[in-house]
């Protein structure tokens, strides 16, 4: 039987999605809706990407330090799963909600298909706010939700990694509770771990240099010299300090920083490694040396060549695009800005440089510490950089290719891409039963 004589699908709208209030799932859902005209006859097969595999909802209880218990919700999403396990991240945050946690462990599909790692896309979180609790606390909240979520993870099942205020810390009590509950030590269940326990070299930058290789192969397509030009950081966490001390170091002016305490500015430029130490010190990014203080609004209509929104999704808007006059964005947070956002850039002839290529350098390297973990053969941090350059390198040529061959822009190039990849698995491996 043919593509073409097969009926269409019957599809119904699964019970957990609230048409009034889909969040960053609906953004999720628009990008899917973008690109299935390009699909061909694997738009046969598209409703699978609308549709997570497989959703895990824990209660979370733990004692606290004065002896009371307190409960928290926690997630676990395995988007899909037909080119490989699931792979992605676990955050803790006051405002992780499952309609979030559904649309990241989808753009972990669409990344690690983008880049081709033999990986499906899963997500989790926590809603906390780490910041009050101890680190006993966030110990006993790690280990029970491991132990929770223990039931669908595993080195061939889902491997979950470091997000929003997660580090290798947790990541290593992770790995010891599961190890203990299955009997053997299991490196390869988590990523993003402490190199001690078998950890990759170069995994903390592995973000933010991703970010960087993906920005300066722009910047050359669009004639743009990389020396010299402006660049803004919104977040300065992992990805965005990593960033821009990449982008610093080969020349480029880091012109303005935003973050939770506020936006700073200096035309000249500000070095990266300076405020990294001054909020260390400070706790904050406010009063550093030659910066003036900006209103969080202003960051918007700064003048540069380069934007990098590295902190949370939907951070570019309707309400703040027509003021952007960056002629590139790279995004190094996941769905930082919305498709209605996407349409003004787009008019306003701005590249994007999409989330699910632009911080694929983590999963990347996380891909290099999974296979090393299995193989308990590790590289050198110079390995590991190169062949995350080439890789980075190598898919963001492709989708600029196909991007100038369809005419579309690269967020729809890099959907076309990964959804082909992911729906090519799906046609050949078929329906069971």
């Amino acid at each position: 039987m043919t593509a073409e004589s097969v009926p269409t699908p019957v599809h119904h709208l699964p019970s957990y999605l609230d048409k009034n209030n889909l969040g960053p799932w609906e953004i999720y859902l628009e990008q899917v809706n973008r690109v299935t005209p390009y699909l061909g006859k694997l738009a046969y097969w598209a409703e699978t990407l609308k549709r997570p595999k497989r959703i895990l909802i824990v209660d979370i209880p733990i004692h606290l330090d004065d002896g009371s218990v307190a409960h928290f919700e926690g997630y676990r999403v395995q988007h899909n799963i037909s080119r490989g396990p699931a792979k992605g991240g676990i955050r803790y945050h006051q405002d992780v909600t499952l309609s979030e946690v559904m649309a990241l462990s989808a753009w972990m599909t669409i990344k690690n298909a983008a880049v081709n790692l033999p990986f499906g896309g899963g997500k989790g979180g926590i809603r906390i706010d780490p910041r009050g609790y101890s680190q006993g606390e966030l110990q006993r909240l790690t280990r029970r939700f491991t132990t929770e979520i223990g039931l669908i993870i595993g080195p061939e099942k889902d491997i979950p990694a470091p997000d929003v205020n997660t580090n290798p810390q947790i990541m290593a009590w992770m790995m010891d509770t599961y190890s203990m509950n299955v009997g053997r030590t299991a490196t390869g269940v988590v990523t993003g771990k402490p190199v001690q326990l078998g950890g990759s070299l170069g995994r903390s930058d592995a973000t933010g240099r991703g970010v960087f290789v993906a920005g300066a192969q722009a910047l050359k397509k669009m004639g743009i010299a990389l020396e010299g030009a402006r660049v803004a950081v919104q977040g300065f966490g992992n990805v965005g300090n990593a960033a821009a001390r990449i982008f610093h170091d080969h020349g480029a002016k880091i012109v303005a920083v935003q973050d939770v305490t506020g936006t700073i500015y200096n035309a000249g430029g500000i070095d990266p490694n300076k405020l990294l130490k001054h909020l260390s010190d400070t706790k904050s990014v406010q009063g550093f040396e030659d910066s003036e203080t900006l209103e969080k609004d202003q960051f918007w209509e700064l003048e540069c060549e380069v934007m990098i929104p590295a902190a949370l999704e939907k951070q570019i808007t309707e309400a703040n695009a027509n003021k952007i006059k960056a002629k590139l964005i790279v995004e190094g947070a996941n769905g930082p800005t919305t498709p209605a956002a996407d349409d003004i850039l787009h008019e306003h002839g701005v590249v994007i440089v999409p989330d699910v290529l632009a911080n694929a350098g983590g999963v990347t390297v996380s891909y290099f510490e999974w296979v090393q973990d299995f193989s308990s053969f590790f590289w050198t941090e110079d390995e590991i950089n190169a062949r995350l350059d080439r890789i980075m390198a190598e898919a963001f040529n492709s989708l600029w290719d196909v991007a100038d061959t369809h005419k579309v822009t690269l967020r729809t190039a890099a959907y076309i891409v990964a959804c082909t990849r992911v729906l090519e698995a799906r046609a050949l491996r078929g329906l069971y039963p």
